[in-house]
């Protein structure tokens, strides 16, 4: 945490991101809404204020992913909003060996849909209008992607569940299962979502294990509760930088009441 530094703009924001050496990263499959704000500048996940956004490493969900992450507090929230953070080796360490097991063997598909007004559509998340650039880049990324009537977009990838740190050696728990599963959503939104759609493959996202088998929700709450025993929470001032090492340390975001303005860098790609 850099602290009681004056306040800079967004330029500034990215030039200290940049100064470390690291190439800056766009938001390039992305999995919530954000903003643009300038080149490798964004705002952070655009949820509704009175959501909680669960702990999670930045683009777990995939093969590739930024080794850093820097948050900027432009203006704090007047109660709550903090970036509550946790770390990933502790997690993995205190998860049942047998549960790390049936991950690790099985691996985890991500089944997303785009396009059925339910979430984010696929020339967003792509940054293009064009199919053929769409299948290119899920080719490149072994993604499986299948478009389906109506302009819509399926995708499957199967991904890692743990990774180790490439410098460090330490095994991580490392993968988005918990909060791309259904059972993440409030009841009477999963409901609505499920009278919504034909079949549950339908949902605009949701997680399997690699063989495509359902994961029970018992196992995936026993993992929200260790990242609610191990998160570290602080409360946010003006002008505060907050560098992470998105291997090491996951993060997410408190519910919040008045105006609140944390944007996000991302630097040094990796892949699995």
């Amino acid at each position: 945490m850099f602290r009681g530094f004056r306040k800079v703009t967004s330029g500034g924001f990215r030039a200290f991101a940049a100064s470390f050496g690291h190439e800056m990263l766009g938001y390039d499959f992305g999995s919530t809404p954000r903003s643009r704000v300038e080149e490798g500048v964004y705002s952070s996940t655009e949820y509704p204020a009175h959501q909680w956004i669960p702990q999670h490493n930045e683009q777990s969900y995939t093969t590739r992913w930024p080794m850093k992450i820097w948050f900027y507090c432009d203006l704090p929230a007047q109660q709550g909003g903090e970036t509550p953070i946790a770390d990933s080796r502790v997690l993995y360490q205190r998860l049942d060996p047998a549960i790390r097991r049936r991950f690790a063997d099985k691996r985890l598909m991500y089944v997303r849909n785009y396009g059925n007004g339910l979430d984010l559509p696929w020339e967003k998340v792509f940054h293009t209008s064009d199919r053929s650039e769409v299948e290119a880049f899920c080719r490149r990324e072994r993604i499986e992607c299948e478009w389906l009537e109506g302009d819509r977009l399926r995708t499957r990838q199967v991904c890692q569940s743990e990774a180790r740190h490439p410098v460090s050696g330490e095994a991580v728990w490392f993968n988005q299962a918990h909060l791309f599963h259904v059972s993440s959503l409030e009841p009477e939104l999963r409901e609505a979502l499920l009278d919504a759609v034909d079949d549950e493959i339908d949902l605009p996202r949701n997680t399997y294990y690699g063989d495509g088998t359902p994961i029970e929700d018992t196992i995936l709450d026993e993992i929200r509760g260790l990242y609610d025993e191990l998160m570290l929470r602080f409360t946010w001032q003006e002008s505060d930088i907050l560098m992470l090492d998105n291997m090491l340390t996951s993060h997410g975001r408190a519910p919040f009441e008045g105006p609140r303005r944390v944007l996000v860098s991302m630097a040094q790609p990796w892949s699995a």
